[in-house]
């Protein structure tokens, strides 16, 4: 019954098993979601999609599913059983509806007229009082006026009038190119976790609880233990002012998503590439700064390290003593992150700019060669990848 949804799904790449479509079936045959299409599509999605980057692939292949259904018979007989529709129309309609349904000679007369004219109807229909279409008073359609009708689509001005609504679903694209958000940003963190009880005891351990309160011959003996953290250690760097000024919202949103995510997490800035100084407050960058050496001597190689910068600056900037363009660098940018690399095995580069655009700059070849190739556009699947990374 589901298997032509399921093919629409492996079509629009929806990494789905057939795991997934016998537990939907089986949801199905227990009455988990009965005579609501709302709910059955809560379902599927639920069911089939397993990382929320591919909602929107399942909306779009859910749509294309059931606008690919042209009859009121595919509808019933690929999906949804007769008594289901029956009810989600009986559902949606109030006392004053159902009298005035009954003009039409009652629902069975609906739905008959309303197949009757699917097969009937050849062309797309704009206004009139007969035809499936647009505007108009024919019971069937969108945007129109009769109160006792089926809206097919969305086209048109609705009002409000319909007895049921087949609408394509719109969701907010999730696709995996596109630049992050806060929300998505921790989700592609999460990727990079190794959890441990540590602190003080503040969480309920139920299955510990249980065990001495049995022991206890039923006493009730309530066992706290310390909460689960990601003990991940970061080190984030990240390049300011200048060409980054322009993408400076998703940065913010990136720190934003750290400090929620790692407990443990340093910070510092720099300015287009790493010399022997960075510092935390930008509002006193000249006065308040950190040696890096201090830095390298401080946080030990058990730290994660990330830069995140677009690595476009003057070649020299990376290659030669007096290269900084804020000051004198005694030691060129390369020695610096050289010794990054020295001390800290997982390290890796952040670029806001898309991965096609990099081959523009030489400056950022030079950034690739230095930290062993491992840069990552700012996109939810660059993050997940420098997070997998990380976490080797």
């Amino acid at each position: 019954m589901l298997l032509n949804l399921f093919n629409e799904m492996r079509a629009a790449k929806v990494p789905v098993s057939v795991r997934e479509l016998l537990d939907l079936i089986n949801a199905l045959k227990h009455n988990v979601v009965f005579a609501d299409m709302d709910e059955f599509y809560f379902l599927a999605r639920t069911v089939l999609v397993k990382d929320e980057r591919h909602f929107d692939k399942f909306d779009r292949a859910f749509s294309a599913y059931f606008k690919g259904l042209e009859k009121l018979d595919d509808y019933l007989q690929a999906l949804i059983p007769e008594e289901w529709l029956r009810k989600e129309f009986e559902r949606l309609l109030t006392d004053e509806e159902r009298a005035q349904i009954q003009s039409l000679g009652g629902l069975d007369k609906l739905i008959e007229e309303f197949k009757k004219r699917l097969e009937e109807q050849k062309e797309r229909h704009a206004g009139g009082n007969k035809w499936i279409g647009t505007g108009g008073t024919s019971p069937f359609g969108s945007g129109g006026f009769n109160p006792e009708g089926i809206r097919v689509g969305d086209a048109g001005k609705r009002q409000g009038r319909a007895v049921k609504v087949w609408d394509q679903r719109e969701y907010k694209n999730l696709d995996d190119q596109v630049e992050l958000g806060t929300r998505n940003i921790k989700v592609a963190l999460r990727r990079l976790r190794k959890f441990a009880r540590q602190g003080a005891a503040e969480e309920l351990d139920l299955e510990g609880t249980i065990d001495h309160t049995a022991k206890d011959a039923g006493l009730l003996n309530i066992q706290m233990r310390p909460e689960r953290r990601n003990t991940v250690k970061l080190l984030l760097l990240l390049d300011i002012g200048g060409s980054m000024d322009a993408h400076v919202k998703v940065c913010e949103e990136l720190f934003s998503a750290c400090k929620t995510e790692f407990k443990h997490l340093e910070y510092f800035y720099f300015h287009n590439f790493v010399y022997e100084s960075v510092w935390k407050n930008n509002l006193r960058r000249t006065s308040e700064r950190t040696s890096t050496l201090d830095l390298l001597h401080k946080y030990g190689a058990d730290y994660k390290v990330v830069f995140v910068g677009d690595a476009a600056m003057a070649p020299y900037e990376i290659t030669q003593a007096g290269g900084s363009v804020e000051h004198w660098n005694e030691e060129p940018g390369y020695a610096w992150m050289k010794r990054f690399m020295e001390k800290y095995k997982k390290l890796i580069w952040i670029n806001p700019y898309p991965k096609d655009t990099w081959n523009y700059t030489a400056s950022t070849g030079i950034v690739r060669e230095l930290i062993n190739d491992q840069m990552y556009p700012l996109t939810l699947q660059g993050l997940e990848d420098g997070m997998k990374f990380l976490s080797k």
